[in-house]
């Protein structure tokens, strides 16, 4: 089975090129898109210099965005999405690859063996809580961007959901199809945001995309 990544990537200069090398190496990766989601820094420049098929947008969208424009590029049978900041660990991808390949699951889901969060746990609390009311399970990294999905599942889903709410949606929508999700765990490493304003700016709006995505569900 062959493979497409998508990286939607916003302001990761620093690190995008190598996630992207990286990823290029594996076997199964034939090929890599790459979504700047209207970095203000060298993100596209970096990205270009690399085999990636790069798509700019204008103006910062969102995740879901990002995400929802790369897909209508994929053409491979398994889809993998990436953080663009994981750099070299960006190569514990494969782990996430083997379950799809021989059937086991639908979807798999990273989780980190090693968790550096900066803030107070409550997004991820609030994600954790959702799930398990929605689905009975207890998933240990509802927030992680790093998945593979067959298309079968991919076909379930008619498009991620808009901004920080992508992950918990997508479990949801997959559960929903009585499809199969797995974690697996991963050394990976990206960087997390700080104690500071804008570190606690960014998780606000975690939690407020999340909120409305459980909201949207637990109404139904």
């Amino acid at each position: 089975m062959n493979v497409s990544v998508l990286i939607p990537a916003f302001n990761e200069e620093e690190k995008i090129r190598l996630t992207i090398e990286t990823i290029s190496k594996l076997e199964s990766v034939k090929e890599v898109i790459v979504i700047d989601d209207g970095s203000t820094d060298l993100t596209y420049q970096q990205a270009i210099k690399t085999n990636a098929q790069v798509i700019r947008l204008p103006y910062n969208q969102g995740k879901g965005a990002a995400l929802n424009c790369g897909i209508k590029q994929a053409k491979q049978e398994i889809v993998l999405l990436l953080d663009a900041d994981l750099g070299a660990t960006a190569v514990e991808a494969n782990k996430l690859l083997f379950p799809i390949f021989s059937g086991t699951a639908d979807m798999t889901i990273a989780k980190f063996r090693v968790t550096s969060g900066g803030g107070l746990g409550l997004v991820k609390k609030l994600a954790t809580w959702g799930l398990k009311k929605i689905t009975g399970k207890v998933f240990k990294a509802p927030l992680s961007g790093q998945r593979a999905i067959n298309r079968q599942a991919l076909k379930k889903v008619q498009k991620f959901a808009a901004g920080f709410g992508v992950e918990v949606a997508l479990t949801i929508a997959i559960w929903q199809e009585n499809l199969k999700i797995i974690e697996v765990p991963v050394n990976m490493k990206h960087s997390s945001t700080g104690k500071n304003l804008s570190g606690f700016w960014h998780r606000g709006k975690q939690f407020k995309d999340i909120a409305a995505v459980l909201a949207s569900q637990l109404r139904e």
